[in-house]
């Protein structure tokens, strides 16, 4: 079954700008897997805020690393 050009390129297109943001990511030091990019960008294309995006990213980071903390201070 063959697929038609236009899907094939559209396919195209989109892993050249996931590689693209992926490199963007890295040099911004983002420390984003390939998951939570993909996760992230499909929440944008759906329309949410950027900003709070971000912040919601942020204080993801913050509680996890507040866990840590905790379950580090009781081994």
């Amino acid at each position: 079954m063959s697929v038609p050009a236009n899907k094939t390129e559209r396919l195209s297109e989109a892993r050249e700008a996931m590689k693209a943001v992926k490199e963007i990511s890295q040099l911004l030091n983002t420390g984003l897997d390939d998951d939570t990019l993909k996760v992230c960008v499909q929440l944008l294309e759906a329309g949410v805020n950027p900003e709070a995006l971000a912040a919601v990213v942020r204080e993801l980071r913050r509680e996890t690393a507040s866990l840590a903390d905790q379950s580090g201070a009781k081994s």
